[in-house]
């Protein structure tokens, strides 16, 4: 349990399209807490090494860069999360397909997952807060207070990723987004740094037949009255 001087750590962990960042985000808002992003943080650096031309495989010009870089998350009552990379707001440009598809190569270097995670323990340090990504509950906040694992079937996945790329006015094959997807999901959950795991502690729950707030409200049943901040 994390008994840092009252801060109350709640991490979400599982694969892309489960439902991670809307649960989390609904969750904070319920809780009247932070909302914690990580995926977001990788995504950010992706965007600014294609940007700027830095080699993907390569990890200490990648840990270099991430250096170099500030990233900074904002609270926004609609989308629940803005995301600045040197002041500049990404928060849509880090939504591509371009991006998502080479999140991997960052999140598999070492040494950019240290620097990564010494980020995002130092905000847990001083907020309660909602974490969510595929390593929180294992690698950057082990000892949170809560942990879950979210899961939901691959069609199901693909299909949300599908509504959520079509509303932004982004257009993909279903067929090529399911096969990226699964693809992604290997990488995640065999890659050596942080793989995507649920921990030993975490509380699993399927959400594919589930709606959002059916998820958010599972959740508050599992930590009851007692999860304030």
């Amino acid at each position: 349990m994390n008994e840092r001087a009252g801060v109350l750590i709640i991490a979400i962990d599982g694969p892309a399209g489960a439902g991670k960042s809307t649960v989390a985000k609904a969750l904070a808002r319920r809780l009247n807490i932070s909302y914690l992003d990580t995926g977001a943080m990788y995504r950010a650096l992706t965007l600014k090494a294609i940007s700027t031309k830095t080699k993907l495989d390569d990890q200490d010009a990648l840990a270099e860069l991430a250096r170099k870089t500030k990233i900074e998350l904002g609270q926004d009552p609609q989308t629940g999360v803005m995301v600045f990379l040197d002041g500049k707001n990404v928060t849509q440009a880090i939504r591509t397909p371009e991006v998502t598809n080479s999140t991997f190569h960052i999140a598999r270097a070492e040494k950019v997952r240290a620097i990564m995670v010494d980020w995002q323990q130092a905000i847990g340090t001083a907020h309660s807060l909602v974490a969510e990504g595929r390593d929180i509950g294992t690698v950057v906040f082990p000892d949170a207070t809560y942990k879950f694992y979210l899961d939901a079937d691959l069609n199901e996945r693909a299909q949300r990723r599908l509504k959520e790329l079509a509303e932004g006015g982004k257009l993909v094959d279903p067929a090529r987004l399911q096969a990226d997807m699964k693809d992604r999901d290997h990488k995640d959950m065999s890659r050596q740094t942080g793989p995507l795991k649920k921990a030993d502690d975490a509380i699993s729950i399927d959400s594919t037949h589930l709606t959002a707030e059916q998820v958010v409200e599972s959740i508050l049943k599992h930590i009851g009255a007692n999860a304030r901040p």
